[in-house]
């Protein structure tokens, strides 16, 4: 009678392949949670919360991702320098028209775990504004 045993992932056995997402008319809050899944890894058969399992991410055309409702009007990014008076916002509109790939990246932060590996987890998602990126030699095969 054989018995299975489990194994604990370590380091060596993580595989991490590249993941193309185009963003054009995807609501923005829906494609943070794949992303922010891809990034962490939750999909794969040896995922475990204390390593970094996830994959690489290319997201293109994040000028065209869009929101519900009328967030598109009303949603603002506030950042505080710590200082009185220091408190900044910004709307989605304007910030989506000059750093797209910061709306999306804000977007996947606040998906991922807030922890030390967090990190290490958003330096391998790369977003571009239009369709052309500088990863095309990952995806052919």
């Amino acid at each position: 009678m054989t018995q299975n045993k489990t194994t604990a992932t370590k380091q060596a056995d993580i595989k991490r392949s590249w993941h193309l997402i185009d963003a054009e008319n995807q609501v923005l809050g829906r494609l943070a949670t794949k992303i922010a899944t891809l990034l962490m890894g939750k999909g794969k058969t040896y995922f475990t919360r204390r390593l970094d399992c996830g994959d690489y991410v290319v997201v293109i055309n994040a000028q065209r991702v869009r929101l519900t409702g009328k967030k598109v009007d009303q949603k603002t990014y506030q950042r505080y320098s710590g200082y009185p008076g220091g408190r900044k916002e910004v709307a989605f509109g304007k910030m989506l028209a000059e750093q797209p790939g910061k709306v999306i990246r804000h977007a996947v932060m606040g998906m991922l775990p807030k922890n030390k590996l967090q990190a290490k987890m958003i330096t391998r998602l790369h977003v571009f504004a239009g369709p052309e990126h500088k990863f095309e030699e990952k995806f052919k095969k």
